[in-house]
Formats: C-alpha cells, sequence, structure tokens
C-alpha cells in the first residue's frame, strides 16, 4: 500500500535557506558551496544555518550565524540533519530530523531559498510497529528513474537486535527508503540496505564516472567501539550496494557530507566529542589524506551538509 498524504499532514511554517544535490540537477554559472547545518547549542530549535565557502575548507556564517527557517512539525519541532536537493523543476526541497524519537521526517520546498512552502511532517516510519526514531534523512533525485529517493536511519523493536528500552538503550540502526515524485504519495517504506552493522548517517554521492557512493557511520558501540565513517560503492541511488569498507576516520566521528572539490573528493565529518568538524580526501575511496587542520567552520556547527548553489544565489542568502 501506498503512503498517501492530505492536508492534514502540513503545518505551517516559514523562514529561508539553500542548494543541491549531487546526485541531482545541478545549477549553471559560477557557484560557490554551501553548508547549511544546524547548531548542538539549541538542538536546532532555533531552525536552519548557513554558511558559505569559496575553496571548499574555509566556511563563514551567513548573518552571523542567524536562524533561516524555524521548525514547525515534529513534536519536539526539532530541525537536525538538514539535507537539500534540487529537482528537475528548479523547486528546492529540504528534509531533516524532527525528533530524538518518532516516526516522522520533515518536508519543505523553496524557489528562492529564501520563501518556504508549508512544513510537511512526513509518518515515512508509521507502518513499523516498534520503531524508535528516524534520523538524519537525505533526499536526492534520481535523473534516471524520475524520482526522488528519501532515505534515513531508524531502529525498530525486534528487528536487527533492537529493543523496546528508554532513551537511547537498545537501539540498533538500519537505513530504510521510500521514493516519491511529488512528495504527496509515497512508495512503501522499505529496507533500503543491510551493512551488517548498526550504521546511520548515511549521505551519497555521485562519482565523475557516474557511479555512486554511500559514506556512512558505523554506529557499533558494546563489546566492540567502531563509531567511525565507511563508504561502500552503489550501482544507484537504489542500489544494489557493495560491502562496507575499512573506515577511513578515528572513533566519535558522524555526520559526513561529501562533494567533489578538485580533482579529489572531500568529506567533511563532525567529530562530536571535540566540538569540530574534520575533513579527508581521496581519489580512489582507499586511500585518504587528512585535511582536518586546513578545514574552519562556524562556532557549534553540527551535521552540515554542503551543496554546490550559483554565486548570484548565496549572494542573495548573505
Amino acid at each position: 500500500m501506498r503512503l498517501d498524504l492530505d492536508r492534514r499532514d502540513f503545518l505551517i511554517g516559514a523562514g529561508g535557506v539553500l542548494s543541491t544535490s549531487a546526485i541531482g540537477a545541478a545549477p549553471r554559472g559560477k557557484e560557490v558551496l554551501l553548508l547549511c547545518y544546524f547548531t548542538g547549542k539549541d538542538e536546532g530549535r532555533e531552525g536552519l544555518r548557513l554558511a558559505t565557502s569559496a575553496d571548499g575548507y574555509t566556511f563563514t556564517a551567513l548573518r552571523n550565524g542567524a536562524g533561516y527557517l524555524t521548525p514547525t512539525v515534529g513534536e519536539n519541532r526539532l530541525m537536525r540533519d538538514p539535507s537539500i536537493t534540487l529537482g528537475p523543476d528548479g523547486v528546492y526541497h529540504m528534509v531533516w530530523t524532527t525528533d530524538w524519537f518518532g516516526d516522522v521526517i520533515g518536508h519543505a520546498t523553496s524557489r528562492d531559498l529564501l520563501n518556504w512552502s508549508p512544513q510537511q511532517a512526513i509518518p515515512v516510519m508509521r507502518a513499523f510497529a516498534g520503531t524508535r526514531n528516524t534520523w538524519a534523512p537525505e533526499c536526492v533525485y534520481d535523473p534516471v528513474k524520475r524520482q526522488f529517493v528519501i532515505f534515513w536511519s531508524s531502529s525498530v523493536a525486534g528487528q536487527f537486535g533492537a529493543t523496546n528500552q528508554t532513551n537511547f538503550d537498545g537501539l540498533d540502526h538500519r537505513p530504510y527508503c521510500t521514493t516519491t515524485r511529488d512528495f504527496r504519495s509515497f512508495t512503501p517504506t522499505r529496507l533500503w540496505f543491510d551493512p551488517g552493522f548498526n550504521a546511520i548517517d548515511f549521505t551519497l554521492l555521485r562519482l565523475e564516472d557516474g557511479a555512486v557512493r554511500v559514506i556512512f557511520k558505523d554506529e557499533t558501540n558494546g563489546a566492540r567501539v567502531e563509531r567511525n565513517l565507511r563508504t561502500a560503492s552503489a550501482a544507484s541511488p537504489l542500489g544494489p550496494f557493495g560491502p562496507a569498507s575499512a573506515a577511513f576516520t578515528e572513533s566519535m566521528t558522524e555526520g559526513p557530507t561529501a562533494i567533489r572539490l578538485g580533482d579529489r573528493y572531500i568529506v567533511y565529518y563532525d567529530i562530536y566529542e571535540q566540538h569540530r568538524f574534520g575533513a579527508r580526501t581521496t581519489r580512489d575511496f582507499v586511500t585518504w589524506d587528512d585535511v582536518s587542520a586546513r578545514v574552519q567552520f562556524p562556532p557549534d556547527a553540527r551535521h552540515g551538509t554542503v551543496l554546490r548553489v550559483p554565486e548570484a544565489l548565496a549572494a542573495k542568502l548573505a
């Protein structure tokens, strides 16, 4: 059965923001890098933040770090882990985490990244009894299938060792997905793929040769602690997916976002216990160079997503 939403699933909010996905269509003309992020200081309650970079290493907050869009959906009305993609019709779509626990994600659209549609709460995990959480959604446009692919991580009691405990106890995540062409009707939510371990914070990167790379956090934390970043190959945004690589970051890293920079790919990530960002570059996703000492992100930034946008658009957001 498909998930179809009516007007009761929409709540009103206003504000502004941002950019394009590595999977979807790309804007033309001179571009800059735009970072969309939330801050740990308010846990996302004050909404979306934006920053720009001319070189891919130093990101400067716009409007002195003021919020661009205040969350209005979800039980706790948070706007964590924002992800933006550009549709083929020139409309930007943003999805985000609305609550620490629950079965919905947030969604809103904009043509100018300053004026936004009413915010939408999408109950992507409502059909899964025992769902504990719905974290870090991302949305990409697949031009081959002409549809949006939305994916996120959830822990469902009774699945993959997850239990129905309280707070953060008993969580064991896997990525789930749905597809849509209009954000009104959605295909039934299903398991996206199983990397074989507790995993969160998935992002996709389209490579120069047309292949897709998925980058994510190994959330293993028990007798063995990983909590580092890994990658896997993918034939398309819906797979099939290859096996997980060895970890390419230290432990206690999460929230990756990636983009091509010059002749290399750069992966930015949140070193959350140290309250700073790191970055590594690669050409082949086997050999990595640590360039963390070169990157500068806005204070209190968390889980940023870096995107390319037209320079003129970024100027209007400043």
